[in-house]
């Protein structure tokens, strides 16, 4: 089965909204328990999966299950070359724009693009910014790279702006998992108003209210985990918030 997420992305006439799943945060009970969620309300566009570190061997157990369990697109988050598997719909193709580590702006792609082909996936090329969220977050740990500064909306909008022009398909800015705050609302404006692709939002979002004002600020996508993790029931809450 074939899809064209990308054009799900693309297309759509409204904001979309993303549950993030880390299969290390999870086991079948707990994931069933979402997917129950899920089928209480039909406003969310698409699941990511992935994580910094996985210590479990369960990432393609969570995928398969997901696609059993739900007909939402199920998009792989890599935190590395490891996370990839056939059962998923796509796979976002993450270039690490906002740092100089050579190995996540091209290295591990070289390693990991024989078996994003071997395993049919649609590739979206995904232009990654870390954003600081006030306090040292796995990914900024494991990626060896310093975020944007939240106080610098110039430097985010003149980054996003180059992965636009080198081809990415998307821009994904991220405040990193448990932040203590969002991507600010001045940046989000400051990118959205140079670029014209798809903008992916996510990190330290706690609240419906917070949903709200990303959109309104120039989100296109809102993604949302810790706090889905901690409050599955919040799913229908936040994705009702997109405006």
């Amino acid at each position: 089965m074939v899809k064209n997420i990308y054009s799900q992305f693309i297309s759509a006439s409204k904001k979309q909204f993303c549950v993030l799943v880390d299969p290390d945060k999870h086991h079948v009970d707990s994931l069933k328990q979402f997917t129950q969620q899920l089928s209480k309300t039909n406003q969310v566009d698409f699941i990511l999966v992935g994580g910094s570190l996985l210590r479990k061997n369960n990432f393609d157990k969570t995928i398969a299950l997901l696609k059993a369990e739900t007909d939402v697109p199920v998009i792989i988050f890599p935190g590395n070359t490891m996370q990839i598997s056939a059962y998923a719909d796509a796979i976002l193709l993450l270039s690490l724009i906002s740092g100089r580590n050579a190995e996540m702006l091209i290295g591990n792609h070289v390693l990991a693009a024989p078996l994003i082909k071997e395993a049919n996936l649609e590739t979206i090329s995904t232009g990654y910014m870390l954003i600081d969220g006030g306090q040292t977050t796995a990914v900024q740990y494991m990626s060896n790279t310093m975020p944007i500064p939240s106080n610098k909306p110039e430097i985010a909008a003149a980054t996003a702006l180059a992965g636009q022009m080198l081809g990415m398909q998307l821009i994904y800015m991220d405040a990193g998992s448990g932040a203590h705050q969002s991507v600010p609302l001045s940046m989000i404006k400051a990118v959205k108003q140079e670029i014209n692709i798809p903008l992916i939002i996510g990190g330290g979002i706690k609240d419906a209210k917070s949903v709200t004002a990303c959109c309104k600020a120039g989100a296109d996508v809102i993604v949302v985990g810790n706090l889905f993790e901690e409050q599955p029931e919040m799913v229908r809450a936040l994705a009702d918030a997109m405006v």
